[in-house]
C-alpha cells in the first residue's frame, strides 16, 4: 500500500506519542475528534513568543510589542490563505468553535430574528450548534426546526428542500462533518438552496478544516467556525469566518479594549474589522501556535492529509467488521476519520475503560451530541478517530485489543 507520505517521520514530530502508556504498553492515541495532539514546530513556536518577545498586541511602539502584533497578525494571514478567505478582515479569532457560534447567534442572530422567523439545524449537530439557538429561541421568539436523520446516518435533503420551501427560513446552521458518525455534509449545496430561500448558511468546522482542504469562497459559506486543538494547535483558539459584509453589519460580541474607536460617557464607536469582534486582551501565544500549525498543515498538504485519512478510515471500518457482536454507525464510504460503535455486552465507559488497559485511548459518552444518540434509540457510543500521525499498525492494536476483551469479558 503506497501512502501519500512518510507516517514514521511525521510522528517523530509529536514527542507525546513516544511514550509509554505503561511498562511495556506504548500509547495509541485514537482521540483525535476531542482534541489532537501538537508537534514539536508548534510547541516551539509558543515557547519562543514567551522566551522571546512577549508583550501585548496593538497597544504599544516598543521592539517587542511591535514583534508580537506582528507574529500575531501574521497568523491571521496564514488562516485566511489556509481557508482561502476573500480578506483578512473576514477572519476573527475566537476561543474556538463554540464561541464562534455563540458570536453568530448572539450579535446577528439578536440583530435579524424575530418571532415568526425559523433556524434550520439538523439531528446530527453537537450540542454547542444546539444550545445557543435554544437560548435565543426562548429570548426571542423565533422557531428552531431540525432535519432528521436517514438510517445510513446521512441528511433526509428532501425534508431540508421542505423546509426551505415552505418554512420562513433566516438561518441555516450545520455541522461539515459529524463529531459521531463521519458524515460529511453537502454543505456547498446546502448554501446554495439556502440563500435560494433568502437565507443566510453558518458551518461548524470544527471536524472538517483538520482533515480536508476548505475554501470558504467555493463552499459559499456566510460564517464556518472551527477550533485549533482539533489540527495540531493550542487550546483556547480558534476561528470564527464571516462574509465581510455580514461581520459589518453586526453589532459587537464583547466589549472593552481594542474594539473601540472611540470612547466617551456619553457612548462609543466600534473599531474596523476584524478588530471590533477581539475585546481584550487576545490569545497571543495561542494564535502564534495556530498560525505554526497551518505551516505544518500546509506543508504537509491537506489533500495528502485527506487522502491518507481515507485510507486509514477505510481500513480501520474493515477491521473493525472482523470483530463478532460490533456495530458501527453512520455511512459506509466518504466518510471523515472517526468510527463509532457499540459492543455487544459491554457499556461504552466500561469499554473505553478496558481497552484503556491495553494502552489504546478512545473516547466513550454521547460526544455533545445526545439528540444523535436518541435518534439512533442508543445512550452512548465508543469513539475512535484517526489524525495524520495514526498507523495501520494502531488500529490493529485497537482491533487486538477489542478482540481480547471479548475473550476476557464476553
Amino acid at each position: 500500500m503506497k501512502l501519500p507520505y512518510d507516517v514514521e517521520m511525521i510522528r517523530a514530530d509529536f514527542p507525546i506519542l513516544h511514550q509509554e502508556h505503561s511498562p511495556g504498553i506504548p500509547l495509541v492515541f485514537l482521540d483525535n475528534a476531542a482534541s489532537s495532539q501538537r508537534p514539536n514546530q508548534v510547541i516551539d513556536a509558543m515557547s519562543d513568543y514567551y522566551r522571546k518577545y512577549h508583550a501585548n498586541v496593538h497597544r504599544g511602539i516598543h521592539k517587542l510589542s511591535e514583534a508580537a502584533t506582528t507574529a500575531y497578525e501574521n497568523a491571521r494571514l496564514k488562516v485566511q490563505k489556509f481557508i482561502h478567505a476573500a480578506h483578512h478582515e473576514e477572519v476573527i479569532f475566537t476561543r474556538g468553535t463554540t464561541e464562534g457560534i455563540n458570536l453568530v447567534a448572539y450579535t446577528w442572530g439578536r440583530a435579524n430574528l424575530k418571532p415568526g422567523d425559523v433556524v434550520v439545524t439538523t439531528q446530527m449537530e453537537h450540542h454547542a450548534n444546539i444550545v445557543p439557538w435554544q437560548i435565543l429561541a426562548e429570548q426571542v421568539g423565533f422557531t428552531l426546526r431540525f432535519v432528521p436523520l436517514l438510517e445510513d446516518g446521512t441528511l433526509d435533503m428532501d425534508e431540508y428542500d421542505r423546509l426551505l420551501r415552505d418554512e420562513p427560513v433566516k438561518m441555516v446552521t450545520v455541522v461539515h462533518c459529524s463529531n459521531v458518525l463521519g458524515t460529511v455534509n453537502p454543505v456547498a449545496e446546502m448554501a446554495r438552496k439556502a440563500h435560494a430561500a433568502g437565507a443566510l448558511i453558518l458551518v461548524d468546522g470544527a471536524q472538517s478544516v483538520p482533515h480536508m482542504p476548505i475554501d470558504v469562497q467555493a463552499l459559499d459559506v456566510d460564517f464556518f467556525a472551527f477550533s485549533g486543538h482539533k489540527m495540531i494547535a493550542p487550546t483556547g483558539i480558534g476561528i470564527l469566518y464571516g462574509k465581510r459584509e455580514h461581520l459589518e453589519s453586526m453589532p459587537p460580541w464583547l466589549g472593552g479594549g481594542d474594539m473601540i474607536n472611540t470612547v466617551s460617557l456619553e457612548g462609543s464607536t466600534w473599531n474596523d474589522l476584524p478588530y471590533k469582534f477581539e475585546a481584550g486582551t487576545p490569545s497571543i501565544a495561542e494564535a502564534i501556535g495556530l498560525g505554526a500549525a497551518v505551516d505544518y498543515l500546509t506543508a504537509l498538504g491537506m489533500d495528502k492529509i485527506h487522502q491518507y485519512e481515507q485510507m486509514i478510515t477505510t481500513y480501520a471500518m474493515e477491521r473493525l467488521a472482523e470483530v463478532p457482536g460490533l456495530k458501527i454507525y453512520g455511512p459506509e464510504k466518504g466518510r471523515g476519520a472517526v468510527t463509532a460503535f457499540s459492543f455487544d455486552g459491554f457499556f461504552p465507559h466500561d469499554l473505553a475503560q478496558l481497552l484503556d488497559n491495553e494502552g489504546v485511548a478512545v473516547r466513550s459518552g454521547h460526544h455533545c451530541a445526545q439528540p444523535l444518540h436518541d435518534r439512533f434509540c442508543i445512550a452512548a457510543t465508543t469513539r475512535a478517530s484517526y489524525y495524520l500521525y495514526n498507523t495501520m499498525q494502531e488500529v490493529d492494536a485497537l482491533i487486538e485489543a477489542l478482540l481480547k476483551i471479548k475473550r476476557l469479558f464476553g
